[in-house]
């Protein structure tokens, strides 16, 4: 047997749309050569490591790789041409030869060429066969066919019988183009004379170098029987569908031999040289000749079969020929092979970006083999033909992953045979996501309320953003933009935690210097380019009760004390303690009390004005001084209160010389005698006696001197005498009352009005050095918030009244100041200024509470600053006048 030593390429060719075709012989070893794609495909070799050639074959094996250094198809798995074709003439091998970039698909064909690697083989050593002596000469007899799996050339081209005197062979040409030996017989057999015959038949194939396989045919020579089966014909041809059922008759053979008895039975059987899928897919009945369907016929694997049929009696045989032919049916659907798929895809790829590649094959005929393949409606794809039974998956619409993460896209193939069958495949794509979307907050903006005094550290609210994108593009981080609060960087006030959005206060916040202000929160994502947002965060400050109120009126210094005059009606206002609270709201609402008195039935405080008046007539019992202890309280919680203590000197006229006046204590001593007692009180009482009468008298005579003095130098001073409840007008709406100041000389004047001029002024009386007396020279405003402001008014006041008793006053003229700009009072004062003129007007305190409201929503809402200047009624709203 001679050895290959090189390989021969029968032929190359190459067509214009992208196919090439080889030829090459099996059982080549791994690594030959089959053929130069690169140039025969006019490719680059250098670039072909970049394109990643890759054989895509319909095969089950990969019996084919592309060498990405010189671009030679060499074979990677030894090709054995009987096991992939069997008896096919022609074995061809469909390949795909797949590049990136660009993507491009070439169709490479590979035929195989058979070797005479196979020898002729019998399917039994021993061919026995049983020859009637009374044969005459001439006869045939059908020797089984030796196989060869070759093919061509290769396969059996003639048999050899040794030399004998009674045989000759005969070979025949079968229509298949098999070759098939018959033994003739040349000369009569005498069974007496021998009774076996033992021949060596030999089957040659024509390839290179000779192959052959021989088969040894015993001959036994049977007695007399002369009559042998005869079929009706030679050759029998039926046509069957190809999903004919199970068990379905084929054809009915009848041969007939005119013996009788056991020499004239007749026995079907299939000839020796049937093949095994034969007799696995067809039946013969032995005594009736009926051919059935065995197993299932299959067009796409064989169309047409041959068979071969014995009718044997007990020593004679025929043959007959039945050839089935097999009808395609719509019976294989479409196969589809997916060749490459591109998956995760951006979302921000152009349309028409390839996604898949596959291909579909249907293994029917004719129109049975046509397909058609398409993709659901609604898709962002697009499915084309690239070439004849390949698809192209492409996009057909921009893509969102933020509106859908993957797709689902179901191929459907249909071919267009009758019924139509069809095949689909899921393809699940999923989208990559890239940064196209700025964090969004959940609200427009925010609001937090935080209360004044928390301290510095504490959470006072958070922000939240999401972002619909994914991974480092969705991861949000919040921080605040730089800017001013009162001249104070805003990092000062609030900082916020970059990854949960909780803002915490970087200070105390007090009521009093700021209530509110906004900071502008930003929330970036981590994304590339980075996106951001901005959303208003409003603090507002709430205001806590931590501030006591605070008295500003009257102002009481080394037990200084307030004059009133013993005649004084019930009803008579003392003085007016006035107190302020810088805090807002309920928390600066001020009630009065009168916590101690020396004669509580003496004196009443009006709870909302702070106004101390006269309960009763004074008696000459009631004492001189009387000391009266006045508590401020708020209405917070929980409240806080100050206390004010009043010292009052009642006077027999109504003089007005500042004094102090300091209380002595006497310790009286006690005698252990009840005479010594009695003799001391009634001494001490006659002296106090004496020397009160003696000051009435002297007291009385100087008020009549003072006041006769006044009418004749200044006019005016008689009309500041005291207010009589008599001598009120009917329509009167203004009138005018002294009230003592912190020493009890009153050098003030409150001018209150009722009804629509509800406004309260009060006017310094400052004497005039020429005359000494206490004329009415000019009026200078002042009010709680000209009080409060003055840090030094105790001792301002002081220094004024000393000025005037050293006749230092220069000419002053008459002013009537300007209203004040700052129009917010305290709420205490406004409670209080109601409170007085209301009980002017003997309003309840329903109506206090209700007018209180009315002011206080007029001012704090931000009312227009012109509307309460032109408000007579509105008096909070500009709480004090200035020279």
């Amino acid at each position: 047997m001679l050895t290959w030593s090189f390989i021969f390429l029968l032929c190359v060719c190459k067509d214009v749309s992208g196919q090439i075709r080889y030829s090459i012989l099996e059982e080549l070893e791994r690594g030959a050569f089959v053929g130069n794609v690169a140039k025969d495909l006019g490719l680059d070799v250098e670039d072909l490591a970049n394109r990643k050639p890759r054989i895509i074959s319909e095969a089950s094996e990969r019996y084919f790789k592309v060498n990405l250094d010189n671009g030679d198809l060499c074979v990677n798995i030894k090709v054995d041409r009987e096991k992939l074709c069997g008896q096919n003439s022609k074995c061809v091998l469909n390949n795909e030869i797949m590049l990136d970039n660009p993507v491009v698909l070439y169709s490479a064909e590979v035929e195989i060429l058979d070797i005479n690697d196979n020898a002729p083989r019998f399917s039994n050593e021993e061919l026995p066969l049983e020859i009637v002596e009374s044969v005459a000469p001439g006869t045939s007899f059908l020797l089984p066919s030796a196989h060869d799996p070759d093919v061509g050339t290769n396969s059996i081209s003639t048999y050899h019988l040794n030399a004998n005197q009674h045989f000759a062979l005969e070979v025949k040409n079968s229509s298949d183009g098999s070759i098939t030996a018959v033994l003739v017989l040349t000369k009569s057999l005498d069974r007496e004379v021998q009774a076996t015959h033992r021949l060596l038949l030999t089957a040659i194939d024509g390839g290179t170098p000779v192959r052959s396989g021989t088969a040894k045919i015993i001959i036994n020579v049977l007695d007399v029987d002369d009559n042998w089966p005869v079929f009706d014909q030679a050759i029998y041809k039926v046509k069957l569908p190809e999903n004919v059922p199970v068990g379905t008759v084929v054809i009915k053979l009848n041969a007939t031999d005119l013996d009788e008895g056991p020499n004239g039975d007749i026995n079907y059987s299939f000839s020796t040289s049937t093949p095994a899928r034969v007799r696995d897919l067809f039946s013969l009945g032995a005594k009736t000749g009926e051919m059935r369907i065995k197993g299932r016929l299959d067009f796409e694997e064989n169309s047409v079969y041959e068979i071969n049929v014995e009718a044997k009696d007990s020593v004679h045989f025929s043959l007959c020929k039945v050839i089935v032919e097999i009808s395609d049916v719509n019976d294989n659907s479409p196969e589809l092979t997916l060749m490459s798929v591109t998956s995760p895809i951006q979302e921000d790829e152009p349309i028409a970006t390839f996604v898949a590649l596959m291909r579909v094959t249907d293994r029917d005929s004719a129109e049975n083999g046509q397909t058609q393949c398409h993709i659901s409606k609604g898709l962002p794809f697009s499915l084309k033909t690239s070439k004849k039974n390949t698809y192209t998956l492409l996009t057909s619409r921009t893509l969102d992953r933020e509106v859908a993460t993957q797709y689902t896209v179901d191929i459907v193939c249909t071919d267009t045979g009758t019924p139509p069958l069809s095949t689909n495949k899921t393809i699940l794509i999923h989208i990559s996501d890239v940064n196209d979307n700025p964090p969004r907050f959940t609200q427009v903006s925010y609001t937090v309320y935080v209360p004044e005094n928390s301290p510095a550290g504490s959470s006072i609210g958070s922000v939240s953003a999401f972002d619909p994108d994914q991974y480092k593009n969705s991861y949000v981080t919040y921080s605040i933009l730089n800017s001013q609060i009162h001249n104070v960087p805003v990092s000062a006030y609030v900082s916020i935690n970059s990854d949960t959005g909780v803002i915490y206060s970087q200070r105390s916040f007090d009521y009093e210097e700021v209530k509110n202000f906004q900071v502008q929160v930003q929330a970036r994502d981590s994304g590339s380019p980075v996106l951001d947002s901005n959303v208003t965060v409003n603090v507002i400050i709430l205001d806590q009760n931590d501030n006591a109120p605070q008295v500003i009126a009257p102002m009481t210094k080394n037990n200084s004390e307030i004059r009133l005059p013993r005649f004084a009606d019930p009803g008579y206002l003392v003085t007016k303690v006035m107190a302020v609270d810088a805090d807002s709201g309920q928390n600066a609402r001020l009630s009065y009390q009168l916590l101690r008195a020396t004669d509580s039935s003496l004196f009443t405080v009006a709870p909302g004005s702070g106004e101390i008046r006269t309960a009763r007539p004074l008696t000459e019992k009631d004492d001189y001084i009387q000391k009266l202890v006045v508590a401020v309280k708020d209405n917070g919680h929980p409240p806080l209160s100050t206390t004010v203590t009043i010292n009052l000197l009642i006077t027999e006229d109504g003089g007005e010389i500042l004094r102090d006046h300091t209380t002595q204590s006497q310790d009286i001593r006690h005698g252990s005698s009840l005479a010594f007692y009695l003799i001391i009180t009634l001494a001490s009482t006659s002296s106090i006696l004496l020397v009160v009468l003696i000051v009435l008298i002297v007291s009385m005579c100087h008020s009549d001197r003072s006041r006769s003095s006044c009418c004749e130098s200044s006019p005016s001073c008689c009309n500041l005498r005291r207010w009589d409840r008599r001598d009120t007008y009917p329509n009167s709406h203004v009138y005018l009352q002294t009230v003592p100041d912190y020493k009890g000389s009153p050098h003030f004047v409150e001018l209150v009005g009722n009804g629509s001029l509800s406004r309260t002024y009060s006017y310094k009386v400052r004497p005039d050095q020429i005359s000494n007396k206490n004329d009415f020279l000019f009026l200078a405003p002042y009010n709680a918030a000209t009080l409060q402001n003055d840090t030094g008014n105790t001792d301002t006041l002081l220094a004024e009244w000393r000025r005037e008793l050293t006749g230092e006053w220069k000419n002053l003229p008459c002013e009537v100041g300007q209203p004040n700009t700052d129009w917010h009072a305290s709420e205490p004062h406004i409670v209080g200024k109601i409170s007085s003129q209301c009980l002017e007007e003997n309003l309840t305190q329903d109506d206090i509470k209700r007018e209180f409201n009315r002011r206080h929503t007029a001012i704090t809402s931000g009312a227009d600053v012109d509307y309460i200047k032109a408000s007579p009624d509105l008096e909070d709203g500009i709480p004090g006048w200035t020279p």
